[in-house]
């Protein structure tokens, strides 16, 4: 069914320092229009997320007669999205009405004044109430208001080709305990079949995020607690052996030889070779990622369909460093649907952040974009249940996640950990040096508000 209003696509496939040229039918002021501003996915044939948006889209033209939504994908790594919108959002002629927001750019972004506050509009929202008390805490600012309604969560795990493991002589239960074992079946791996890449942990700059959070914290926050925020002090952590532990272990792996060639490592393109490339075709045998990566492979809207890859893939916990309770690390992310400070129409993106959080749409998105549910009715949902083979095993990480520092420095600090994790995958740098450097780097900062730990 066509919509009863004109559904504008503003296209802006955005590069690194790229512009968004405006286009599309409409002064930037159409009060009959709302603009939406979201990632695209850097492999155009991934449109999970585009035809779940339009879908909406639509619907809300449909239950709002003479109002239209102009939308606004940019494609770009995850870190040139950021600055894209981060940019946008800073002027009344370039803001969107409604932004996907990252939750760890939240705080970042309430401190540079560019999200409006939402909380007189929860007050009077009773769908609120389904939406799980972390979840909401996600969008929350240290000022104790709401910035964002969260649209899903996710977890990060081990997935390994149970075809290669076997080849490789290993179990097709592995559960491996220590990072000594990760690295072991790793080795083995290496040397029973040639040509495969062992192992992948993301790295380094080109990444950006999923490096630092899927990479680097899921080292790190397996080495003790504390290691990067000192929430009693509210200072940032220096000195810690779980720090050099972590940088040591990506030592090993890319020194090794254990990973992807360098150059491919800190491309900025690996997660899109690793979901798309990679792991449908086989070539990779162990790899620490998100619990979304069952999207890529859909029939509908997947980067690269795979309707092999549940018998294929196995997903187990990551380790703690050396097996001290709980046994496992995972990290819990997510996005939210915002409304900058500087929309000319927040109204309707309220209205639209209702329609994109229906109970129905919320389904909907959890089961294309095999997201892990921050509403108890869509948890409990049986369609939900069996959307995605593994669903119930990142779903049961999320009692044991954690969580990134909600704080306005996190992400000065996280550049500063991709940069010490590209100096060691390079080779510039051994572990103890570039955590060295770090720590200068982040006394620099934050301010010299730091805590010395051994």
């Amino acid at each position: 069914m066509r919509p009863t209003a004109p559904l504008i696509l503003l296209a802006a496939a955005v590069v690194a320092a790229g512009t968004l040229t405006a286009c599309g039918s409409g002064p930037a002021g159409d009060r009959n229009t709302v603009k939406v501003a979201f990632i695209k996915d850097t492999n155009s044939k991934v449109t999970v997320r585009d035809d779940y948006v339009r879908l909406v889209a639509r619907q809300f033209e449909k239950s709002h007669p003479g109002k239209k939504v102009r939308l606004i994908p940019i494609q770009a790594s995850e870190n040139d999205y950021y600055t894209k919108i981060q940019q946008m959002m800073r002027s009344p002629r370039t803001a969107p009405d409604l932004v996907y927001e990252d939750t760890f750019l939240v705080n970042s972004d309430i401190t540079a004044g560019l999200l409006r506050p939402l909380d007189a509009q929860l007050r009077g929202w009773k769908e609120w109430r389904q939406f799980e008390p972390a979840a909401k805490a996600a969008a929350r600012g240290q000022d104790g208001h709401t910035y964002g309604v969260p649209d899903g969560t996710d977890t990060r795990g081990l997935w390994f080709n149970k075809k290669i493991f076997k080849r490789a002589g290993l179990p097709a239960d592995w559960r491996p305990r220590t990072w000594d074992e990760v690295l072991d079946a790793a080795r083995t791996v290496k040397r029973r079949v040639p040509g495969v890449i062992p192992l992948n942990v993301f790295t380094g700059k080109g990444a950006g995020e999923a490096a630092v959070m899927q990479g680097f914290e899921m080292l790190l926050y397996g080495t003790g607690e504390n290691q990067l925020y000192d929430p009693d002090s509210r200072k940032w952590v220096t000195g810690t052996r779980g720090f050099r532990d972590s940088l040591a272990f990506l030592d090993t792996v890319y020194r090794e030889r254990l990973g992807p060639e360098v150059s491919d490592a800190l491309s900025p393109n690996i997660q899109t070779s690793v979901a798309t490339e990679l792991l449908p075709e086989e070539k990779l045998a162990i790899d620490l990622d998100g619990s979304w990566l069952g999207q890529q492979w859909q029939k509908t809207g997947g980067g690269n369909p795979w309707p092999a890859w549940s018998a294929t893939l196995g997903q187990t916990p990551f380790p703690t460093q050396h097996g001290a309770p709980p046994g496992k690390v995972s990290l819990a992310g997510g996005w939210t649907w915002s409304v900058p400070r500087q929309a000319r129409q927040p109204q309707l993106a309220w209205q639209l952040i209702e329609t994109f959080q229906s109970r129905q749409n919320a389904l909907e998105w959890c089961v294309r974009g095999a997201q892990i549910a921050v509403r108890k009715d869509v948890a409990a949902d049986p369609r939900y249940r069996k959307s995605v083979p593994g669903i119930g095993f990142f779903t049961g990480l999320v009692t044991i996640s954690r969580y990134r520092p909600a704080l306005p420095d996190y992400p000065k600090v996280a550049a500063a950990i991709g940069e010490a994790m590209e100096a060691v995958t390079a080779g510039d740098s051994a572990p103890d040096k570039a955590a060295r450097d770090y720590d200068v780097s982040l006394r620099s900062l934050v301010g010299g508000r730091t805590v010395a730990k051994p």
